[in-house]
């Protein structure tokens, strides 16, 4: 597994207890075929799309749509400017994860409400030109780019490290990284999403942010760090990162996962080749908490063998 960075963070936060537990970060990236976010400036609460300067009967309401349609939503921010300034339009970005259909557009919006006009279910099935035909502003976008968490009303991790990672790597690469409201796994502070592939990575610093980065424009992706790509499940997600990790594999789309069993997942990539990972579950000890300020507990937490060259089942 990779190493635990060397910093640990100020005593007390859940991710400081991640790092000095050396806690895996494989199969702990949320579940999304799809993501819509949204620019919305001003201040966040910890459920943001209900507690900001959005709708909030939009927002609690597209937040809803977009889960049954296995889609991630969230809001977005400029870093380095003023939390309350006012937007005369809304910046979107719409990305399908699929390995082999994952897109990025982009584009922006008088009122974020207008988002109801999405095909939700194209957004997630990968088909773009029934998204653009439902939302027809949107345009490709070429460039990944990099959603950093830094909601401190969701968990105090996410601002005391989050925000220093992002204002570092926005400087690196100007325009490509916005400040997001919440993208799980405070303990694994400072998280990203790299759109479009989905792919999420914690315990950032601001060089290993921008070689992930540098790695998405070439269709790759890095193993520091890497939680897994958003459009599998956790146990896939575990599966993918754990072939990774044996044939040292980076290209994005070469990777995909086939089948789940009880006890093993099975991973195929493009040449043919394919491996059954076993994945288990044990429970952490000693036991840690998920989030600050939390009373820590004996967590599930996802254990992969080694993955063992094999036919698809």
């Amino acid at each position: 597994m990779t190493p635990a960075p060397e910093t640990t963070g100020p005593p007390g936060l859940c991710s400081t207890y991640c790092r000095v537990l050396r806690e895996p970060l494989a199969g702990t990236a949320v579940v999304a075929r799809g993501w819509v976010v949204v620019e919305q400036p001003g201040p966040w609460g910890a459920k943001a799309p209900t507690q900001s300067h959005l709708d909030a009967s939009f927002g609690g309401a597209f937040d809803d749509e977009c889960k049954k349609a296995d889609v991630r939503f969230g809001l977005v921010r400029s870093t380095g400017r003023h939390a309350d300034a006012v937007e005369r339009s809304h910046q979107v970005f719409v990305a399908s994860t699929t390995p082999g259909r994952s897109w990025l557009l982009g584009g922006r919006v008088a009122d974020p409400s207008e988002l109801g006009d999405l095909d939700l279910d194209a957004v997630a099935r990968g088909d773009r030109a029934a998204v653009i035909a439902s939302l027809p502003g949107l345009l490709p976008v070429v460039d990944p780019v990099v959603l950093v968490c830094t909601n401190g009303k969701r968990d105090e991790c996410c601002a005391i490290l989050g925000r220093p990672l992002v204002s570092g790597l926005a400087e690196r690469a100007p325009g490509r990284v916005w400040e997001a409201n919440h993208l799980g796994g405070h303990r694994f502070a400072p998280t990203a999403t790299y759109l479009p592939a989905g792919t999420m990575h914690g315990h950032l610093t601001v060089e290993t942010a921008v070689e992930a980065l540098a790695a998405a424009d070439r269709g790759e992706t890095i193993l520091t760090g890497l939680r897994g790509r958003s459009t599998w499940s956790k146990r896939g997600q575990a599966a993918e990162v754990a072939v990774r990790e044996l044939t040292g594999e980076l290209s994005l789309d070469a990777l995909h996962v086939v089948a789940e069993g009880p006890d093993t997942v099975t991973v195929q990539h493009l040449d043919g080749r394919s491996w059954i990972v076993p994945v288990t579950s044990a429970l952490a000890d000693p036991p840690r908490p998920d989030s600050c300020g939390k009373e820590p507990f004996a967590m599930s937490i996802l254990q992969t063998g080694t993955p063992v060259s094999g036919a698809i089942r």
